[in-house]
């Protein structure tokens, strides 16, 4: 066991209700002088919170996506006319934005926001101070208008905030869903796909991070199925997949993480093909991390295709953008059409990357072959 995953199980095990307490990192120091006072974090209430809270299954219920409505809006584009700066990051996937704050805008500006999201796949807010410092409680109002809010089965939390979930790593430990045991640290997914209703538009933002490293990759996976030759796709959309929260909530039972599951972990089935309900878009939906065998082909069927998209997913560097964390950044991307991955390149500097994640459910995913059957 490594020393990171010895750390975790440890203060698993002796405290039924763990908080994480700040830990001086060399970026947070005043000074080198050692008797100079530690500069207090100043986002310390948002450590993650590990509680014994136990939750039931989650229950179906109608979502009505509010880029809909954008649709119906003279200039589904008119949030944008503050900005000083709108760029595209790739031709296929993301726009970076300035000069707009996220935390101004009203009903009419964050549906046309989602709908410019669920087009683009992934946006990118600079300089919105604002917005992170804003707090828990504005994070709900913001994610509530986009959806019900997720409260994830495994993952810390700001104490009182479950709905807030939470990526931390410092120099002594880390409360991701993270292994060792590969060669890369690169793991594809959507979050939490395993839901009956997964997330749609998702809010991200980083409250600490390292001065260099821990960037996050995004795929768009309405391109990495437009690269594959149309008979291959009419094939892919008369399939279906499981995908399953097992995993990871033995991850955590084993001590990992913060060593607590507080709902049982689920598995649903989801087209391996999907359409976005306010674009039409069809995208691949399935990743290596929660996809786990195609329903009704032997195994090692099922293994060969996965495996195949998985990697091409890898391999499509014409349909990914990379994004840079600077202070004040927040990403916005579509969880029906876009997979991401973190990086882990900046353990050796001992630097905290501490982050939090705001994600409204969707709808169940609709298959791209209508009447495709999703029972097991």
């Amino acid at each position: 066991m490594s020393t990171v995953q010895t750390i975790t199980t440890q203060l698993a095990e002796t405290t039924p209700s763990l908080t994480l307490r700040p830990s001086p990192d060399s970026d947070d120091k005043k000074s080198q002088n050692p008797e100079s006072s530690e500069e207090p974090y100043r986002y310390s209430h948002l450590l993650p919170h590990f509680s014994q809270d136990r939750y039931p299954p989650l229950t179906p219920f109608e979502h009505v996506d509010p880029g809909l409505r954008a649709l119906s809006h003279p200039d589904p584009r008119a949030f944008l006319n503050g900005a000083t700066s709108v760029v595209e990051l790739t031709p296929r996937l993301g726009t970076e934005i300035r000069g707009l704050n996220l935390s101004g805008l009203d009903s009419a500006g964050r549906d046309q926001l989602a709908l410019e999201v669920a087009r683009r796949g992934l946006v990118v807010f600079r300089n919105q101070e604002d917005f992170i410092d804003s707090g828990p409680d504005a994070y709900l109002e913001w994610g509530r208008h986009f959806g019900r809010l997720h409260i994830h089965p495994t993952s810390g939390h700001p104490q009182g905030y479950p709905q807030v979930h939470l990526v931390y790593r410092d120099a002594n430990a880390t409360y991701n869903y993270e292994r060792d045991d590969s060669i890369t640290t690169t793991v594809w997914h959507s979050d939490v796909s395993y839901e009956l209703q997964p997330p749609g538009l998702t809010t991200f933002f980083l409250l600490a991070q390292p001065t260099t490293g821990g960037d996050t990759l995004f795929a768009s996976q309405v391109w990495t199925l437009k690269k594959l030759s149309p008979p291959f796709v009419a094939f892919l959309r008369t399939l279906k997949a499981v995908h399953s929260g097992v995993e990871q909530a033995n991850f955590s039972r084993s001590g990992k993480r913060g060593g607590i599951v507080r709902r049982e972990p689920v598995e649903n089935v989801h087209p391996v093909v999907r359409r976005h309900p306010v674009t039409g878009e069809e995208a691949l939906y399935v990743n290596r991390q929660f996809t786990r065998r195609i329903v009704g082909l032997k195994r090692e069927e099922s293994d060969l295709i996965l495996n195949f998209l998985y990697d091409h997913i890898d391999k499509s560097g014409d349909s990914q953008a990379r994004v840079k964390w600077e202070p004040g950044t927040v990403v916005l991307w579509d969880n029906r059409v876009t997979a991401h991955s973190a990086l882990l390149d900046y353990g050796e500097s001992k630097q905290r990357r501490h982050g939090a994640r705001i994600t409204p459910q969707a709808e169940r995913p609709i298959p791209a072959l209508e009447g495709l059957d999703l029972t097991a």
